[in-house]
């Protein structure tokens, strides 16, 4: 069944040759517990990416490393064949262990093989947009992306890729990657209490490059802050929608791709994110980093 379109909140952004909704989805949570194994409810796991499509998100965001193999293959019974204006962002770089971890995984024909499994997976010959993912579950970590990078620009010559990004990076290892192929997009951990790459989304503005944060309100763990609670009863919203919304007001290269489970809080997303935030509101919000320091949490 059909979701009746909203507004889909903050307008577009053009990724290379494709424009995108700078409102998105992130498939991360369709998968079992740790992103690992299938959902509880797969049909209600189809039914959320037909509803984002529905709504009018054009970007949806995916790896085959979670489940493992396990949203692509949603993604592919939902979706395909994919509408035109549908942009699916994927991931490479790392895979999964037995316990769940997230083992680095950049050797050139580790490289080729997750490729080579995304584009199988999602049942595409090239992939909108590849993100290498660098670090590890700490965060991101000062190592030369130029090999793995160089992987992936090699594979985008050979017609496999049409656009590439970095994942969990720091801003050298960014213009490290812009010295080998363009990107078109940065994904990064940031939220309203994890702000240390202000000056990396401002400089990326300027350049004309998306930057995605993940995990906008905190990680696995929601933030739990009084300022943002105390914001969202005020405007008879929740903290996740204040937080989309002040992501949404941060800069206009701002990609979000925010996951659910639940078709009802996809739409509450959708309508929370579009919200306008008033000086004053968003000047409370940004006190909010002083309240507590940033816990590590998971990579992606």
């Amino acid at each position: 069944m059909s979701t009746s379109p909203l507004a889909v909140p903050g307008g577009t952004w053009t990724l290379g040759d494709r424009t995108v909704t700078r409102f998105g989805y992130g498939a991360m949570q369709l998968a079992g517990p740790w992103v690992m194994g299938p959902p509880a409810d797969r049909t209600g796991a189809l039914a959320v990416l037909r509803a984002a499509v529905d709504l009018g998100i054009t970007h949806i965001d995916t790896s085959d490393a979670y489940g493992p193999r396990v949203t692509n293959q949603l993604i592919r019974e939902a979706l395909h064949p994919y509408p035109e204006t549908l942009t699916i962002a994927t991931k490479v770089g790392a895979t999964r262990d037995a316990r769940g971890g997230w083992p680095p995984a950049r050797r050139p024909d580790d490289l080729r093989r997750q490729v080579a499994d995304n584009l199988e997976s999602l049942g595409v010959d090239v992939l909108d947009l590849v993100n290498l993912r660098l670090g590890d579950a700490d965060g991101p970590q000062p190592e030369s992306l130029a090999e793995a990078f160089g992987t992936l620009a090699e594979l985008q010559q050979q017609g496999l890729i049409r656009h590439l990004g970095v994942s969990n990076a720091t801003a050298e290892q960014v213009d490290e990657a812009r010295r080998i192929a363009p990107i078109v997009c940065v994904q990064n951990r940031y939220n309203l209490v994890h702000r240390h790459d202000d000056p990396l989304v401002d400089r990326l503005a300027a350049a004309g490059i998306a930057y995605v944060p993940f995990f906008p309100l905190g990680g696995f763990t929601p933030l739990q802050s009084s300022t943002l609670s105390s914001i969202a009863a005020r405007l008879g919203s929740t903290p996740m929608s204040i937080a989309l919304a002040w992501l949404l007001q941060r800069s206009p290269n701002i990609l979000l791709i925010p996951g659910t489970s639940s078709t009802a809080h996809l739409r509450e997303n959708v309508l929370g994110a579009g919200l306008t935030l008033s000086a004053d509101d968003v000047a409370e919000l940004e006190g909010i980093g002083a309240e507590r320091t940033p816990s590590a949490g998971r990579a992606r």
